[in-house]
């Protein structure tokens, strides 16, 4: 398996600050190669939490998550960034798209903290070669803000790949799309979940989007079940 993520549990203290608040009670998720699946659920339910747990970038109460075999529950920072640079990729809702930085240069950025110069040519040529598959080959040299909100998303979709993660984490990604573009980004995260192999977890309020993947689990009440 690619992501088990085990018994998690999750609260946060309530607003009266005399009890917790249990967000994720006893929560279980595997995903092997080329397999999907879509989180549903009301807002505040705790769909994000826990695609940010499966991503490492928040620790669970109780519980442990492993990627590829790995346990990360017990890693130190420096190893947990390091975990989530090379096996993870996230896309959030919104593109976080470095302004200053054109389009290759904000896919690239991900390739520096840990990069090989000797590597440079190849992260350089497999990053064209994504923005090529996302139609974007000719906004190479294009800032954020000469883009589409869609570009930009898809722009953030091949970040998430650069470094070949065997995990990808999607929250909400099509929320700030209009009708086209979010079909369209659907599409395209199916296919490369498909044939990059890897094993996707997506967030979203979207049933036609939740449709796509190969299950659709409801998070409610703290407990992940089959959806409907």
């Amino acid at each position: 398996m690619i992501c088990e993520i085990q018994n998690i549990v999750k609260a946060y203290p309530s607003p009266s600050g005399q009890e917790r608040l249990i967000i994720l009670d006893d929560v279980s998720l595997s995903l092997g190669k080329g397999e999907s699946a879509a989180i549903v659920g009301p807002s505040g339910s705790g769909k994000t939490t826990l695609l940010h747990i499966a991503a490492g970038l928040e620790a669970p109460d109780g519980g442990r998550v492993l990627i590829d075999g790995n346990d990360i529950s017990g890693l130190g920072e420096r190893e947990l960034a390091f975990m989530r640079n090379r096996k993870v990729g996230v896309v959030f809702q919104r593109h976080y798209l470095l302004p200053q930085c054109t389009l290759i240069e904000n896919v690239l950025v991900p390739t520096l903290p840990y990069g090989n110069r000797h590597e440079a040519g190849l992260l350089r040529q497999r990053a064209i070669n994504i923005l090529d598959r996302l139609g974007l080959s000719k906004r190479l040299g294009h800032f954020p803000a000469q883009l589409s909100g869609g570009e930009c998303q898809r722009a953030a979709l091949a970040r998430a790949l650069i470094n070949c993660p065997t995990l990808l984490c999607a929250d909400e990604p099509t929320g700030s799309l209009d009708n086209e573009s979010a079909l369209e980004m659907g599409k395209l995260l199916r296919e490369i979940n498909k044939e990059e192999q890897t094993a996707l977890i997506l967030v979203t309020h979207s049933e036609k989007l939740a449709a796509e993947m190969g299950q659709t689990l409801e998070l409610k009440g703290g407990k992940l079940n089959a959806g409907a």
